[in-house]
């Protein structure tokens, strides 16, 4: 099921108390477990959007992709610009990590920066049957 899920970025040394000014909100399948579904990305792929903010520069739109190969035979990016390659975000073993409150990711800017992120909400983007989500 198709999931948004917000990210802030975590504490570190240049943000010792993280930051909610810099993050990204994805739009992503996850399995029951909050672990992202390639198999239903396949099918869900033009719902897989994402919104970068960052204080001091526009909001970047783009789009999670997926990739065969890379470290534990996937790779998960960030896409914003389709027809231009070597703009995209690359995610630090995403394919490993759970998106669950309180779980952290990390994900490398375009100059392959990584920064590390906390996972700080998660809601279904769907509904199923009668059940409602807020």
């Amino acid at each position: 099921m198709l999931h948004h899920i917000t990210l802030h970025l975590a504490r570190s040394r240049e943000f010792p108390e993280g930051s909610t000014l810099h993050g990204y909100e994805i739009t992503a399948p996850l399995d029951a477990n909050g672990m992202l579904e390639p198999g239903e990305w396949a099918s869900k792929r033009a719902h897989c959007r994402v919104r970068r903010f960052w204080p001091n520069a526009a909001d970047r739109q783009g789009v999670l992709i997926h990739r065969q190969g890379g470290s534990g035979g996937a790779t998960w990016m960030i896409d914003y610009n389709t027809d231009r390659p070597g703009d995209e975000e690359a995610g630090y073993r995403l394919n490993q990590h759970r998106f669950a409150p309180g779980e952290y990711v990390t994900i490398e800017d375009e100059n392959e920066k990584p920064y590390t992120f906390e996972v700080v909400a998660v809601r279904a983007a769907e509904q199923t049957g009668s059940a409602k989500h807020s």
